[in-house]
């Protein structure tokens, strides 16, 4: 089991979080559960529903679109995290390159601490507003 300290080292380093103040790191971390998943293991499923997000704590997580590679993400790096705010179909498939521990958010446990921690709920919002505009700068140039 990695130390709270590694939890709050990763997760400082995640942009989502990068406005928390330590305390607010504490209650993210507190709300997720740490999970090992071998090589191989796919956690994410393009077009499915999701319901949670994962930080990588260790390891190395192959990230895929439509079946073709889009990144390969390492420690203090997050997926799945469109999930954390709707229901909605997963936008590519994770799958573990290496044997991974993860911090697993639920949905459920996350709004919880955004509730909580309105830094966070802040820094969605700015981060969700900056891919929109690149999104619509690549749409629509």
């Amino acid at each position: 089991m990695a130390s709270k300290k590694t939890y709050l080292e990763h997760l400082k380093n995640v942009p989502l979080f990068s406005s928390c103040s330590q305390r607010d790191l504490e209650k993210i971390a507190k709300a997720g559960d740490e999970v090992s998943m071998p090589a191989g293991t796919m956690i994410v499923d393009q077009g499915q529903t999701g319901r949670e997000a994962f930080v990588v704590l260790e390891g190395s997580v192959l990230v895929k679109r439509n079946s073709k590679k889009v990144a390969s993400l390492g420690p203090g790096t997050v997926v799945g995290e469109l999930s954390l705010l709707d229901h909605g179909p997963r936008t590519a498939t994770v799958t573990c390159e290496t044997d991974c521990k993860l911090l697993l958010l639920s949905q459920r446990h996350f709004l919880a601490v955004v509730d909580d921690v309105p830094a966070l709920s802040h820094k969605l919002m700015a981060s969700l507003a900056s891919r929109i505009r690149e999104l619509d700068r690549q749409y629509y140039g």
